[in-house]
């Protein structure tokens, strides 16, 4: 079964073909990260309006790759996001879906983006060894986190399409957190990938010596919500995590240290990329600022691992591609005996591939409910 997936939750225009729910034979992203960069972040009336104006050419790509492929291959339904995400970006991805689907005559699908992002690890590309095959079944129970911008999530998954929350973030996301400090910092949007280049340059300045680089970080709070907190809503805090006091201890540092952001031309600097460079003091905070919400988001998933009996350990979203929390969260998995499972590079941000995929499995609209639905931003994993 060839299913067309189309995403657009926030500031990625996607759309894909993906076989049986696993095989991708297309996938196609525009990314808005030029349109936004001037203002720090997604602006929704921004984003809405460029996936209007990009949503048939991303569409007619993913097919046009598609037929690439399968020349005489059929789009045997199509599957959308309608939640969670920003309600002007939602609404223009599912009134194209809905239109497609009539047009083609085939069945429309209602797809959680959240779901979504955590069944990419089980995303294939075509020539792909078979042991990547193995089945979804076989990996339950599972424990999943899912982290990106708008969310930081823990799930126990008994199997498959079964969840139950966990833990989660009482107020920022991780991802955010990341761009929030990226924006304090004058770094640049997005954040997150910017302050994991600078960690990791950082962090290579010391070698193989890791203790004198962790005992070079600034101390900066881990994110513990205190228990009776209302916010956790019957959540264990032992599972929560909170980073807006990190967010506002970065804040103080900086009002403290105004050299951060005028430094002396003398000061020693760091070059984490081609042609871009920090001074060095700028990538110790960074660096520790990354390690306080890795550390956060480790501990809390051992935490979660010690209390269930999984076969796996699952990790989705934008802030997956972090490589200090994928060092750490793998160190974690294996310690526990599960196998840690991740998506290719590709798959982590958003895209149409995971969506046509979980529709393979999972519908959370089907039929007329699907043509008759309305976007649900606030739409929570059941």
């Amino acid at each position: 079964m060839n299913i067309l997936g189309i995403e657009t939750s926030c500031d990625e225009t996607a759309a894909a073909v993906v076989k049986d729910g696993r095989t991708v034979l297309s996938n196609v992203v525009y990314t808005q990260i030029p349109l936004h960069k001037p203002y720090g972040g997604v602006v929704p009336e921004i984003a809405s309006r460029a996936h209007v104006e990009k949503i048939s050419e991303v569409v007619n790509e993913a097919i046009a790759k598609f037929r690439e492929v399968e020349p005489e291959g059929s789009i045997d339904a199509v599957a959308v996001t309608y939640g969670p995400g920003l309600s002007p970006a939602l609404i223009v991805g599912l009134n194209a879906a809905k239109g497609l689907a009539l047009s083609m005559g085939v069945p429309l699908f209602c797809i959680n983006h959240i779901e979504a992002h955590l069944h990419t690890p089980f995303l294939n590309d075509v020539g792909d060894a078979p042991a990547s095959a193995a089945s979804i079944e076989s990996r339950m129970p599972a424990l999943a986190l899912a982290i990106s911008g708008g969310h930081t999530n823990w799930f126990e998954l008994p199997e498959y399409g079964s969840y139950r929350l966990l833990g989660q973030t009482l107020d920022d996301a991780a991802g955010e957190a990341f761009d929030k400090a990226a924006k304090l910092l004058n770094l640049g949007y997005p954040g997150g990938p910017k302050i994991d280049a600078i960690a990791k340059a950082y962090r290579a300045t010391f070698g193989d010596d890791s203790r004198r680089w962790k005992s070079s970080l600034e101390k900066f709070p881990k994110g513990c919500p205190r228990e009776g907190v209302s916010a956790l809503a019957g959540l264990p805090a032992d599972m929560c995590v909170s980073f807006s006091g990190l967010k506002t201890a970065l804040l103080r540092y900086v009002q403290k240290h105004q050299e951060l952001l005028d430094p002396s031309p003398d000061e020693p600097r760091l070059e984490y990329k081609s042609g871009e460079e920090v001074t060095l003091e700028v990538a110790r905070i960074v660096a520790s600022y990354q390690e306080a919400i890795v550390e956060a988001v480790a501990d809390r998933t051992r935490t979660a691992l010690s209390r269930g009996s999984y076969r796996s350990f699952i990790i989705g979203g934008g802030v997956s591609l972090n490589s200090r929390l994928r060092e750490k969260l793998k160190k974690t998995a294996d310690r526990a005996h599960v196998e840690f499972l991740t998506a290719k590079p590709k798959y982590c941000g958003d895209n149409g591939a995971m969506i046509a995929a979980l529709a393979y499995y999972r519908r959370n609209l089907t039929g007329e409910d699907a043509l008759a639905a309305d976007v649900c931003p606030s739409l929570e994993v059941m």
